[in-house]
């Protein structure tokens, strides 16, 4: 889409991005309604359209006021912006060791924290930043193991019938 047609399309298309924008930071509101001196019952239910409800409307309105072409050229430049942060296919056998370095180790400390407690006082009551960090280092190492990890890792879930060779 070229948006140097006309005026009017620049300004549908920036009135529509920023009802989208809108929309999408509206759960950021939710903290000032439970803060708020309401009754439960309508602190639950604004709290839940402001996170289930508003920002798709808010997106149906914005692609309204947009038209479909303002819409598909937003969309097309957003996509292109997070591709640049696409898990690659491939990855190096350097970055593949650290990825599963990254992986394993969170998993390994989950499963011998019972133990080594026993040795080492400092697994008996482990902070909540402890964990957060042994959690945030698991997730990171997915990304950094790369997307044929990510297949791997997916056949684990999936059921197939396997045909054997005999």
């Amino acid at each position: 889409m070229n948006m140097k047609t006309n005026s009017s399309q620049r300004s549908r298309l920036k009135i529509g991005a920023l009802i989208m924008i809108t929309g999408f930071l509206s759960p950021l509101l939710i903290p000032l309604v439970l803060a708020s001196d309401w009754s439960a019952a309508t602190k639950s239910v604004i709290s839940g359209l402001l996170a289930f409800g508003i920002p798709e409307l808010f997106m149906l309105l914005a692609i309204v006021v947009m038209g479909k072409q303002g819409y598909e050229y937003i969309k097309s430049k957003a996509l292109k912006y997070l591709k640049r942060f696409a898990i690659p296919d491939k990855v190096s056998l350097v970055r593949f060791r650290i990825g599963l370095v990254m992986f394993i180790v969170p998993i390994l400390v989950g499963i011998l924290q019972p133990y080594l407690a026993y040795f080492v006082p400092f697994f008996k009551e482990n902070p909540l930043w402890f964990h957060s960090t042994l959690d945030l280092i698991f997730i990171i190492g997915l990304f950094v193991l790369g997307g044929e990890f990510w297949d791997r890792l997916s056949g684990l879930f999936r059921y197939t019938k396997r045909k054997f060779n005999n």
